[in-house]
């Protein structure tokens, strides 16, 4: 049964929608929680412990059988929560997993990606009054802050100026004056991670939800090693992200636009969920949307246009301007010629489906006036457009997709789930990228399909 007020769609659990579990659903979750602790302890053991004997398998191939055997763990605990309302004891089991999987990876130095090596450098860089989009890292200018910890790991450091935009270059700063070094930086991404999940604990509530289905975003094997384990900025666009439907539920629009432009300015990719919190008559939340983006752009201003970094060159680097690095360009391209304009083709279909969504959200759908009814909703649109966007420009890095887990938590439409767990698939360069792509996409759009049949079938009209 939905609660009231819920739209169609992903079936939603209000309250008394499902009855107490009993012993042995809950033994069930309890045996899952304990799998993924084991299966994170074992991928650490892949990837640190050299006296492993794995000799003829690569270790990226193993450490890519526990990442997937976690996923479909992780499924079967999404599905019991839905099937079940568990007591409330069983909370407390579930954060406790969760708490075991991120002190494990946090303890851990990074281990799939370099990226944090960046941020520290652009705190430390600002700690001596220097805007970070001044200067490459091997500048003379900066040869006095270079250490033997933290420089020498700098990705693109002779080439490419920093890409992050200034809400995180502003957490890089403070992350920089609280504590120095990969540890503390870690620290404040971890921060934003708990927010994520007491923000969404308080929304599971305020829908009627059972709050044990917090483990849709908590048990999740990707926040686990890209957030407390390589400490990306991702984890701030997600805990803002969750924070921003917070302010939603509660009708605080300056609110709402302040969040969701640091989550915005964090990463870029949130900017495409604001359909789903703008209505024509919220001018204010659009205003301080406006506002705040423009505050936090002030203090970098002094640079000019190159406060945008390395933006335009990543996306020549990724070969994205000509349709290199789109999954579904790629796959036509191998079948057929394509011709010079169908990168540019290609971005015009994908505004134009990004546009007809958005403009049927933010003119078609009335947001209900329950608060637990207009999250969800919030929510869902948010999926939609983020899971659409993300798709259609097929990011090569997992981390990209993280964003998405505070609103699966809400709205765990079997496409995006599909696309969290099979992300990390994507690290695995020496593997045709090609065919771990198929598997990430192919499904994630078959599932998609099925949502869309499924919501059509509740509300035919």
């Amino acid at each position: 049964m939905m609660s009231r007020g819920n739209p169609p769609g992903v079936a939603s659990i209000g309250k008394g929608s499902r009855l107490r579990s009993g012993r042995c659903p809950g033994i069930a979750l309890g045996i899952i929680g304990i799998a993924l602790v084991v299966l994170v302890a074992a991928g650490l053991a892949v990837l640190t412990w050299t006296g492993l004997p794995l000799r003829p398998i690569p270790r990226s191939q193993v450490f890519a059988a526990t990442q997937c055997l976690a996923g479909m763990l992780w499924l079967l605990a999404v599905a019991l929560v839905h099937r079940h309302r568990f007591a409330p004891r069983m909370l407390w089991l579930v954060l406790a997993a969760a708490a075991a999987m991120r002190v494990m990876t946090f303890a851990a130095p990074p281990l799939l990606s370099s990226d944090i090596y960046r941020y520290v450098w652009d705190g430390r860089v600002q700690r001596a009054g220097i805007n970070p989009y001044r200067y490459l890292p091997d500048a003379p200018q900066l040869a006095f802050l270079r250490d033997r910890a933290v420089f020498p790991n700098i990705n693109r450091a002779d080439y490419a100026p920093t890409i992050y935009p200034p809400a995180a270059e502003m957490l890089f700063a403070l992350a920089g004056r609280i504590a120095p070094g990969v540890y503390g930086m870690k620290a404040v991404m971890a921060a934003f991670d708990v927010i994520g999940i007491a923000a969404l604990l308080r929304l599971l509530a305020l829908a009627g939800r059972d709050r044990t289905q917090i483990l849709i975003y908590a048990w999740l094997p990707l926040p686990v090693w890209e957030f407390a384990g390589n400490g990306h900025i991702d984890a701030a666009a997600s805990g803002l992200l969750a924070v921003t439907l917070l302010c939603a539920a509660y009708g605080g629009a300056a609110r709402t636009g302040a969040a969701l432009a640091a989550a915005t300015l964090t990463k870029f990719l949130p900017a495409v969920v604001l359909p789903a919190f703008w209505r024509p008559w919220n001018w204010r939340m659009l205003v301080w949307f406006v506002l705040a983006i423009a505050a936090f752009y002030a203090p970098y201003v002094g640079v000019g246009w190159r406060v945008f970094g390395f933006l335009g060159g990543y996306v020549r680097e990724e070969h994205l301007v000509h349709g290199g690095g789109i999954f579904a360009l790629e796959v036509i391209g191998r079948m057929v010629p394509l011709p010079p304009w169908a990168g540019a083709a290609y971005a015009a279909a994908v505004l134009a489906a990004l546009a007809a969504l958005a403009a049927r959200f933010v003119f078609a759908t009335p947001l209900p006036a329950d608060a637990g009814a207009r999250v969800i909703l919030q929510a869902r649109q948010a999926a939609v457009l983020g899971a659409v966007l993300l798709v259609a420009i097929s990011p090569h890095y997992p981390w990209y997709f993280a964003w998405l887990a505070p609103l699966a938590c809400l709205a765990p439409f079997a496409g995006v789930c599909w696309l969290l767990i099979a992300a990390p698939l994507l690290s695995h360069d020496p593997v045709d990228y090609l065919s771990l792509a198929a598997l990430v996409y192919v499904p994630a759009a078959v599932l998609a399909v099925s949502d869309l049949r499924r919501a059509h079938r509740r509300n035919p009209r």
